[in-house]
């Protein structure tokens, strides 16, 4: 992987998607550091995919989605758990690549005590967010701004990537645009 990551989110969210796995997802919150290396992602493309939130267009709620690539865009998803997208392609066009699990490789206790528990801690987009402290508050941060408490930095990309469709979505979930490390734990 490079070192140049904005690079990574230019083009379709369906071709940027992939590239993001292997990264890491650091967050630096309360003097706590957890890192995780992106094993699942999944590609959402604005006014042209229908389970994306960007669809009907710009919103107070959504407009992270249409700023620069690598703007985060943290929602509550039914009212329970945050989820984690970054902003890609052109600014303007509402596309966006969901975080949907990783690999812990630092901070594995820091997780433990945030999900109050020791197993299945980053496999979900919700158990993500919870496990790097992520929530609506750090909406619209910028994933390349080194001192920014949730970032993103290089790591290893996989040997093989899966694509499948969608999950938990009811709309345009044949896309086959989620895609998994294959070297990843957890794999059917």
């Amino acid at each position: 992987m490079t070192d140049d990551l904005p690079d990574l989110l230019s083009g379709p969210p369906e071709i940027a998607a992939p590239r993001l796995l292997g990264a890491h997802l650091v967050s630096e919150i309360d003097a706590r550091t957890v890192r995780v290396r992106i094993t699942e992602v999944e590609a959402y493309k604005g006014s042209d995919d229908p389970a994306s939130h960007a669809y009907r267009g710009r919103t107070e709620r959504n407009a992270s989605m249409f700023a620069r690539p690598g703007t985060l865009y943290v929602y509550r998803s039914y009212g329970i758990h945050n989820c984690a997208n970054t902003a890609s392609g052109p600014v303007g066009t509402g596309w966006g690549i969901l975080f949907r699990g990783g690999e812990i490789v630092e901070g594995e206790g820091i997780v433990q005590a945030r999900r109050r528990r020791s197993n299945e801690l980053t496999n979900g987009p919700g158990k993500l967010c919870e496990a790097l402290g992520i929530n609506t508050d750090h909406n619209g941060s910028y994933l390349f701004d080194s001192m920014s408490s949730i970032r993103l930095e290089p790591g290893e990309r996989p040997e093989m990537v899966l694509s499948t469709p969608r999950v938990g979505i009811s709309k345009a979930k044949e896309r086959p645009w989620r895609f998994v490390a294959a070297t990843s734990a957890g794999l059917p």
